[in-house]
């Protein structure tokens, strides 16, 4: 049951994120709703999936995973050391500075690490089907921004090295308490678990 929970969010979550591709039905939509009615629409179903995919998950590791293959250690400590610059470069999508410039679109490279990364230590069919659909996202919309003829939202000011120190330091403070207080606490594995 839980599985199938946790699928259903995964197609609610997606299907909000895929919709703000699609930049002309999006436009119309904010037309007919208004921005404001439009973003909170967005964010309700964004979070509803979201709580969907977590409720979803704990119940299908509660009710015992269904393995696929077993994963080498050395794979989890990959997992580990590598979810630093995950983690790193999502904080440099907000605190722009020459990691955007070089990457342009930082955010979805660190989704796309975590969820590549995530598929490497975890070999069960629920991890596959929810890590997989991130990576999978991640790499349509790197593709759909090569194709938009609009900018998105209003732009960030790029700034310095300044910034790219900032977003290293706080990247680090989030890695830290995502490796040490979110994951065992909320997603109930410790980093190094099972």
């Amino acid at each position: 049951m839980g599985l199938l929970v946790m699928i259903l969010g995964l197609m609610l979550f997606f299907a909000a994120h895929v919709f703000t591709t699609k930049r002309e039905a999006r436009a119309q939509a904010i037309a007919r709703l208004g921005e404001g009615t439009y973003k909170i629409l967005y964010a309700a179903v964004s979070l509803a999936g979201l709580a969907l995919i977590i409720w979803g998950f704990a119940h299908y590791r509660a009710a015992g995973m269904i393995p696929v293959w077993e994963p080498p250690v050395a794979f989890k400590h990959i997992t580990v050391a590598l979810m630093l610059p995950a983690v790193i470069l999502v904080v440099a999508s907000y605190l722009r500075g020459r990691i955007y410039a070089t990457l342009k679109h930082p955010m979805l490279a660190g989704i796309k690490l975590w969820a590549a990364v995530h598929l490497l230590a975890n070999g069960d069919l629920g991890s596959i089907i929810l890590f997989g659909s991130f990576l999978g996202w991640a790499v349509y919309d790197r593709i759909s921004l090569k194709h938009r003829t609009d900018g998105g939202g209003p732009p960030i000011p790029v700034g310095g090295v300044t910034n790219d120190l900032i977003a290293v330091a706080v990247g680090v403070v989030a890695y830290l308490a995502l490796a040490f207080a979110f994951h065992p606490v909320v997603i109930g594995v410790p980093v190094m678990g099972g």
